[in-house]
């Protein structure tokens, strides 16, 4: 089994780590001759589905394994993924092999840089890690001549599981019904921002409630809406405070009649469209975890959400590919939504 690599963005991967680690401590990663997958499955919560492109962060791609299609499965943490890449933000190179170390299997961080730091980050990264089972060998640096310039070499070592496929093969999407309303979202920073001040609003008003409330026990509940005629309603309702935001003239995109089963007509947006712009699909989803969940904006792209009425939020997150700008990785978002 061999896995190694050169990081061609370590800017974008590390937005991309950031990301999925505020929805989850661990992540399966399934990597094989032609994707990345990143999958997160908390026990409540938002479920991530990355699928990305080699091209898109990865260069130099070599990968080995007896399993089709060269599949290497893996369970990683995901925040010493990130600090690693942190500290790799400014390198010259960085490469990422599988290996082990003193028997334990390891995601091997490799960097080149010209400029030789305190050490402050990673060393508070590992100083801080109470149960890294590598100790000193977690962290190596050695310095090379190259003319008038010195290059330091940089190894992080990120403890990891190797999978067998069998205890894999169960992982599946979710199945959610057809989509009422499907929307290309505004900005996600701007969302995010007026998505976090409701869910402060909403909290700061039910803590002031008084006991007698019912709040410090209650998550924020935003309830988002979208309709077949560009519209997007973002609104939370307290006994304190009722407040919305709506946009108007975003893009509804048509659906493929490839991959509509039983045709366009029969679809439920199609009928939603048809009822006009005073029909809207809702969801009501939990404000914290959708401010989690809006923070993959750091990334751009187009995010399409699709709205299961009452049931679930569905975002769709497409990266341009690194070579010509084709939307082709996707990361996907499911949000449960709350009863009425």
């Amino acid at each position: 089994m061999r896995f190694k690599t050169s990081i061609r963005n370590i800017q974008t991967f590390s937005k991309l780590t950031a990301s999925l680690s505020s929805l989850g401590k661990v992540a399966w990663v399934r990597l094989d001759d032609d994707t990345v997958r990143f999958t997160i499955i908390p026990e409540t919560g938002t479920q991530v589905w990355a699928s990305l492109l080699i091209d898109s962060i990865f260069e130099d791609y070599t990968i080995q394994s007896a399993a089709p299609n060269n599949t290497i499965n893996l369970e990683l943490p995901l925040t010493p993924l990130h600090r690693a890449l942190k500290s790799a933000i400014n390198a010259s190179s960085a490469s990422i092999r599988l290996t082990k170390r003193e028997g334990v299997p390891v995601l091997s961080l490799t960097i080149i840089t010209n400029t030789i730091s305190s050490g402050n980050s990673a060393n508070g990264f590992l100083n801080g890690a109470n149960q890294d089972p590598f100790g000193d060998n977690a962290f190596r640096e050695e310095h090379l001549d190259a003319g008038k310039d010195r290059e330091a070499i940089i190894t992080q070592d990120i403890p990891v599981r190797v999978l067998t496929a069998d205890s894999v093969e169960g992982i599946h999407e979710p199945r959610v019904r057809e989509p009422d309303a499907h929307i290309i979202l505004p900005s996600l920073i701007q969302l995010k921002a007026i998505s976090d001040r409701f869910t402060k609003l909403a909290m700061a008003t039910s803590t002031s409630a008084g006991r007698g409330g019912t709040a410090g026990n209650n998550v924020p509940k935003l309830e988002l809406a979208a309709n077949m005629h560009g519209g997007l309603k973002l609104s939370i309702s307290t006994d304190a405070l009722n407040i919305s935001s709506v946009w108007t003239g975003l893009t509804n995109p048509e659906l493929d009649p490839r991959q509509v089963e039983d045709g366009v007509e029969e679809h439920p947006s199609t009928k939603l469209k048809a009822a006009g712009p005073d029909a809207w699909s809702t969801v009501r989803i939990d404000g914290r975890d959708w401010g989690k969940v809006l923070s993959v904006g750091r990334l751009g792209g187009r995010v399409i959400a699709c709205f299961a009425n009452d049931n679930a939020l569905i975002l769709y997150v497409y990266l341009s590919n690194y070579e010509d700008g084709t939307d082709e990785s996707v990361l996907t978002y499911y949000i449960s939504s709350f009863s009425v």
